[in-house]
Order: C-alpha cells, then structure tokens, then sequence
C-alpha cells in the first residue's frame, strides 16, 4: 500500500507540472486551456496503468468528497446536481447521453445479472455494446466494459488521464472539489462509451436509483427493475416501501419500463411513482410462460433466482430492439391487465439469437463454479438475506450433484466474510442448513504481506474494524451451530498479527484471503501452491486441525458473504482475472 501511495503521489507531481507546461505552451501560443474538450485530451506519457488505479483510489478518502456525502445525505437532490457538474467539467453534456441508446437498470438482487443476460442478447444480434457495473471483482477495468470484455488497460489508462486530467485543473474554480470514487467511474464509463462509439450502452446502478449518480441520464431507451428487498438501509430507508419509492426513481416520463413480480408492499409504491412521472409500467411474466420451439429455455447463470433476472431482460433487450427497430407505435408491448390494474407484459417467442444470448451469459463471482483438480469451488457474492437465501438453495443442490459423482468422502468448507451494515449473524444462520466440516473468516484482503494490489485496495475501513467483524462473525457462527462463546479465538497465522490464546474448534479466522484458501486446500490446488505464491507460516496445532481435509477425496469450499471476497478470491484462483 505504501508503494503504491509512493507511486501515486510521484506520478501526481509529474502530471501536475506536465499540466502546468502545457497551460504555459498553450499561453504563449495564444490559446485557451480552459475548456477543451475530453474528446481531443491527451494521454499524458508515463502515466501509466497502476498510476491511474492508484490516484483513483485517494477518491475513496478525499476528504472534500466525503464532506459532499456528509452535506448531500440530508438533501440527496444536491447529488444529481453535484454530478451534472462534475460531468461539464469533465468536458462532457447531458444531451451527450442521450445519444448512447442507454438500457437503465436498478433493484435490490438481480441487477446485475439482469445486465448481464441483456447485454449478451444484445451483443448476439451484432449491435457493439457498452456495459457499466458494480463492484468490479478483480480489476476495476471491469465495471466498464466493451462488448463484454473489460476495457484493456492501455485505454483505461488513456481515458482516465483524460478525464482526470480535465476535473484536476478545474478543481481549484470549484472550492478543490473532486468527484468521489462511483462517481468518477460513472463519468469514465459515458466518456469511454461516447469515445468507443457503442451502439447501446447497459447502465447498471450503484446503490438506489432516484438520487444514484446514474440517474443523470434523461432518456434511457427502457428501464428495468429486478427483486426488491432490503439493503443500503442507512441511505435507502427501512422497509421496501422506501427502498421501492427510490428503485422507482429511474423511471422517465414516456419511457419503457418493467419489473418482476415484488415482495409485500413494493409493487403499488412502484405503481404509484410510474404514475407519479408518466411512466409505462410493465409486470414480467414466469420465464415457464415463453414459448420456445426447442424446450425449455436455458440459462448461463445457475440458480433458480436467475428465471426472475433472465424474463426481465428478455422483456428490456425485446423492447430496445423495437424501438430500435420498429416504427414508433410499435414501440410498447401489447398488454393484459390483471384484477389489481398491473400491467402484464407479453410472453413472446424469443428468437434463436435470444435463446442463444440466454444461454451463453456469463457473470462472474454470481454462482460460479469452478474446479481446480481435487478441489471444487463454489462463488457466490450474495449479501442480502434473500440473495443469501437463493445462494444457499443453489449450493446444496449444485454440491449434492458434485457429491453424487466423487470418488469418496466430501469435506465441505464455508470461507466467509460480510461488511458494512448487513445482519451476516442472519444471513450466517441461514449456510448453518449446508452442514459445514469447517467455518473459516477472512477479511476482504487478498494478501497479508504487502504489495501494490491497488484494484482491491479499499480505504474506507480499517484493518482492525475488518478483522473485527471476522471474528464477530465466528461467534455468531459457533453460537448458531450450538459451540458455545468463543472467548480464545486467534489470528491463525504465526508470528503475523497479535493473537489471543489457542482455541480448538471447527472455526478458524484468518488475516487475509490468500492464507484462507491455502489452509483449506491442504496444497491439493495447484494454482494456489504455485511457489511464487507468498505463504505465511501456521502454527503446527493449526495444521494438525486440518487432516480431514488432507483425508477427504474431495473438498468443496463455499465462498460467499460479499462480491469483494468473491473477487479477491477469484484473483488467486483465475490468475488470468489479474492481466
């Protein structure tokens, strides 16, 4: 970390006298520097990859950006307005966006996937296609993608300094503000969509959708809204009726817009604000009611929770394509209305190009399996109690269908970490049903020993308040599986971080990711025992704990609690995720 801040503030002084250079060239060649446009900037030589990631990453504890947070949560109209002004000074327009063709998409679960299955159909039918998520997993080239792929790093280094670049020299005409770290990427993310030329763009969320940074666009080709539930409450509120009225935000007068059928009091809140704002809305039908000349459909992404996420996109990439496609009055879909006034939206066929986008669909870190020789791993960066619920009816059909084919006794392992506000006392409650051999905790650091892994490094939260959480989270686990208070759990890793006395259980909480997944797997990956991996030392009792695993013909490790868990494991076990 230090490394990478060494390097960050190095490259920082060097791009701001080459800034200064330039303002005097241009000077003295009569010519304003003001306000260029980000279309002609220059990448700056030198500054490269790494550098980029790094200096995006004092966006995450700019103090003036958090002083924004701190004054807009008690007016959050203030966001929408700080972003359109962020956006100008980047040297970009509102009206720009409307020329991206863009598909915007919000919920609690789901939202991504949703994307994900959109985004692939569309792709399938030749259209060039831009994609904007979040988190990013390994790298944060990933949110921003190019007909599926992350952007390289040589254009993500090229359009960062660009944008970067214009919102630095003109801080100082602003009170020094900068834009925060989501917000930063979601005016990359138009910049490289608008420079790149796609066809469409799919904009996913970032947390809510009437005040989220996204919601600057004013005229999305169609909305969706995928499962409600209850997450992000300090800033969407408490129950689903708040949560929905922020959801229902994204809608725009005229607009397209559908939802899956919601939980409790959400749909006539959802109703209400698609009134409220002119908006046509539309209730999907089960994925069962398509008719499809070859069968079933399948999809690319496992888990009976994705049939809800793939009827949604096939209803918002059918509706693009019309409107993209098809005279105006064209444009809506033909409707059926229920007792309660929902409008039903139609069961199409869906093309062979449709059922083919369905099907090859890739999302990674959401239901994922993966299988390194003797050891099968099982990702799922659910985070919610419902998306908790659907990852833990996935795992236990997806483990029992391995554990039928194995060539003997299965050690099971649950590798599991949650952050921010969430209740992981609950939604551990709910993996307690999977009947682990082994607990383990680990915070989201990928690995103890430093290095500049700047992707994943996170300011916001301490290394102490995250092990903290960890071991919090070993206890509830230990009390929901009736193994008393753990009053002697340690830091299993030898002579790395001060450690309270031995304890021997099934529970083992360790300082980092990489140290986790090295314990579980005994050196039977050998991804993970590769030599230039760095691997620390562990007290002898602590390797005599895991004979059962070296016993085992197999091991399955669920790993699940957060997408950037997910992700840093993901860094160690996909190592061409990290280039």
């Amino acid at each position: 970390m230090m490394l990478c801040m060494s390097r960050m503030l190095r490259r920082g002084s060097a791009f701001a006298a080459r800034l200064a250079r330039r303002d005097r060239a241009l000077s003295l060649a009569g010519l304003s520097c003001r306000h260029y446009s980000t279309e002609t900037a220059p990448h700056i030589p030198g500054m490269e990859y790494q550098d980029a990631i790094c200096t995006l990453n004092t966006l995450q504890t700019n103090a003036s950006a958090l002083e924004q947070v701190r004054r807009e949560r008690s007016n959050p109209q203030l966001q929408l307005n700080a972003m359109r002004g962020f956006l100008e000074r980047a040297g970009l327009t509102v009206d720009e966006l409307d020329h991206l063709n863009i598909i915007h998409v919000t919920g609690t679960k789901g939202k991504g996937s949703t994307c994900a299955f959109t985004e692939q159909i569309l792709r399938n039918y030749g259209f060039r296609t831009g994609f904007y998520s979040s988190p990013h997993l390994v790298q944060v080239r990933e949110r921003i993608r190019i007909n599926g792929q992350p952007i390289g790093k040589d254009l993500f280094t090229k359009y960062f300094w660009q944008v970067y670049g214009r919102l630095d020299e003109t801080k100082d005409a602003h009170g020094g503000t900068m834009p925060a770290y989501f917000r930063f990427l979601t005016i990359l993310a138009f910049h490289v969509f608008l420079q790149e030329k796609v066809d469409l763009a799919v904009i996913e969320v970032g947390i809510g959708g009437a005040y989220d940074c996204t919601n600057i666009i004013r005229r999305p080709w169609v909305c969706g809204i995928s499962s409600l539930g209850i997450d992000h409450t300090q800033i969407l509120g408490d129950t689903v009726e708040k949560i929905a009225w922020q959801k229902g935000g994204i809608f725009k007068p005229g607009v397209p817009a559908f939802t899956v059928r919601q939980p409790g009091g959400a749909m006539p809140v959802l109703k209400e604000r698609a009134k409220e704002i002119g908006c046509p809305l539309w209730v999907c039908p089960q994925l069962e009611d398509y008719q499809v000349d070859c069968g079933p459909l399948h999809l690319g992404l496992a888990g009976q929770h994705q049939r809800s996420n793939a009827s949604l996109a096939l209803q918002l990439s059918h509706t693009w394509l019309q409107r993209r496609c098809l005279p105006a009055d064209h444009s809506f879909p033909v409707t059926t209305v229920e007792n309660n006034g929902t409008l039903q939206a139609p069961a199409f066929s869906p093309s062979p190009i449709i059922v083919k986008g369905l099907a090859d669909a890739k999302w990674p870190g959401r239901t994922q399996t993966l299988k390194h020789e003797e050891v099968t791993y099982f990702l799922d960066g659910a985070h919610t109690m419902r998306s908790m619920q659907a990852c833990v009816e996935w795992f236990r059909e997806t483990a029992a269908e391995h554990e039928r084919s194995a060539s003997g006794a299965v050690a099971r392992v649950l590798l599991f970490n949650a952050t921010g506000e969430r209740d992981s006392a609950a939604m551990l409650k709910l993996l307690v049903t999977c009947h682990f051999d082994f607990a383990v905790f680990c915070p989201n650091i990928t690995e103890a020993i430093a290095s500049c892994n700047a992707d994943q490094q996170n300011f916001n939260v301490s290394v102490e308040n995250m092990l903290t959480r960890c071991l919090d989270n070993e206890r509830s686990w230990r009390l929901h599986n009736r193994l008393g208070d753990n009053e002697g759990t340690q830091l299993l890793i030898q002579d790395s971080l001060p450690r309270l006395p031995e304890h021997r259980g099934d529970t083992l909480v360790f300082p980092c990711i990489l140290s986790a997944l090295q314990w579980i797997t005994q050196g039977r990956d050998s991804v993970l025992a590769d030599p230039a991996k760095s691997r620390l030392p562990v007290k002898q009792s602590v390797t005599a704990k895991a004979a059962p695993l070296r016993e085992a013909a197999e091991i399955h490790v669920l790993i699940t609690g957060s997408l950037h868990l997910v992700g840093g494991a993901l860094k160690h076990l996909d190592p061409a995720s990290s280039k």
